[in-house]
């Protein structure tokens, strides 16, 4: 077995611009997919080519059980209704001791949609909220 450190796949720290939105506990859609165009060659019937033509980069979605930093969230959020601004992010994956172990800094942020808890009296679960935002890259990883 390694040495090396590993990431908690349960805590995570999200930064947009100057806004510190705190640490969240599920983070999905972390990702990019290449988009291919397939060409065929005149009299070449044994195989197409494969063009890479642009790179794709899906939504993210965190989400934690209802804290005060939720208020963190809402202030970057209704700045943007003021005045959208696409501001570079950081997204780091924190390691046992809850230092970070891998940043992603993404380019051009912006929120696509929050989701305050449920709240029911008839089950006995943590209240969470989800944040969904959309980026323009990854500018850098950084270990």
């Amino acid at each position: 077995m390694s040495d090396q450190p590993f990431a908690v796949s349960s805590l995570f720290q999200l930064s947009i611009g100057t806004y510190e939105l705190g640490s969240f506990t599920a983070c999905d859609g972390l990702g990019c997919s290449m988009e291919v165009e397939e060409r065929v060659e005149g009299g070449s019937n044994d195989r197409a080519w494969h063009l890479p033509t642009r790179l794709r980069y899906s939504n993210v979605v965190l989400s934690r059980p209802l804290t005060r930093q939720t208020t963190l969230i809402w202030g970057w959020i209704q700045a943007q209704m003021l005045e959208p601004v696409r501001l570079p992010g950081q997204l780091a994956a924190l390691g046992p001791d809850r230092r970070p172990l891998v940043r992603w800094l993404l380019d051009d942020v912006l929120p696509v949609r929050w989701n305050g808890p449920s709240f029911d009296v008839d089950q006995s679960r943590a209240a969470r909220e989800t944040l969904e935002i959309a980026h323009g890259g990854f500018i850098e990883i950084m270990v």
